[in-house]
């Protein structure tokens, strides 16, 4: 086993490479496709490195795999789809996140069965990658579609838990739950202590390195939000009173639009361009539930 990391600093997400250099096939976990909401434009210059590096070692591209349906990037997983026929897989959660969402942004006519993923997973599925066998495990609570993929004595966790810094992730999208989450980090600390978890993302310091990975025996010890003796009923009033505080990230609305079709772009309208949709004077939730006042 082989892993890659590559840091988007506009969202603060890491992209990892996974590879088995012995049977030349890769997958790429939570590629970002970075999109400037200002211009509308989209940059492949992130994720087109990540291509070139799998070309420059001879690995073929077999899966992206997400962690869950993000809210703060778009995904490149339809972009790489479309350039190395790579299979895309997701959490079998995404159903119910893209029926959300097609109300949000009245999608009326997008399938809400996760079929434009060509792989929905469960607790206990496996991959297969070359000689590497990736369990899947669902650990929801950030959303209702999370999961960690484990790889020996790896697991690429997405946003169960950020650096013992920061501590973990909100819980207050359509889906998530601060017990769940709770309930899934429970199940991360159980693993042998010294599993490397790899991190989704990171927002460092001017000046410092973004981390990367943490052990389960080092987040345990120091995670500022649920250590090995954090309560439920403590972290759950943590979670959502800090919940409460927090604005939408930057790229919600563009991201979820893209994310919940697998990273293809919305169809295109008669004049043949495509275009992202904001509402207007109207919350999430409040659309969410049909509320159109």
């Amino acid at each position: 086993m082989h892993i890659e990391s590559f840091y988007e600093p506009d969202s603060g997400t890491w992209t990892y490479l996974l590879g088995d250099p012995e049977e030349k096939v890769a997958a790429i976990i939570d590629p970002v496709w970075v999109y400037d909401p200002v211009s509308g434009h989209t940059d492949e210059s992130f994720v087109q490195a990540i291509l070139d590096r799998a070309r420059d070692v001879g690995w073929r591209i077999e899966w992206v795999l997400e962690t869950h349906a993000h809210a703060d990037h778009l995904t490149a997983a339809g972009w790489i789809r479309g350039k190395t026929g790579a299979q895309i897989a997701c959490g079998k959660g995404i159903c119910s996140v893209q029926e959300n969402f097609v109300r949000v942004f009245n999608m009326n006519d997008v399938p809400t069965d996760g079929s434009q993923f060509d792989r929905l997973l469960q607790n206990g599925d496996t991959i297969t990658l070359g000689g590497l066998n990736i369990e899947v495990m669902e650990t929801p609570g950030h959303t209702a579609d999370s999961l960690t993929y484990r790889v020996g004595d790896v697991a690429f966790i997405g946003d169960t838990l950020f650096a013992p810094a920061f501590g973990s992730a909100r819980c207050d999208f359509p889906g998530g739950d601060a017990g769940c989450l709770y309930d899934s980090v429970q199940r991360l600390y159980e693993l042998p202590r010294d599993t490397r978890l790899f991190l989704c993302h990171d927002y460092p310091k001017q000046g410092q390195e973004p981390v990367r990975d943490v052990t389960v025996e080092e987040s345990r010890n120091s995670n500022v939000h649920i250590s090995g003796t954090t309560t439920r009923e403590s972290f759950v009033e943590m979670r959502e009173q800090r919940d409460a505080q927090l604005g939408l990230p930057r790229l919600i609305l563009p991201s979820l639009q893209v994310n919940i079709l697998a990273g293809d772009s919305p169809d295109a309208d008669s004049n043949g361009v495509v275009y992202l949709r904001v509402p207007f004077n109207r919350s999430i939730a409040a659309l969410i539930k049909g509320d159109r006042k």
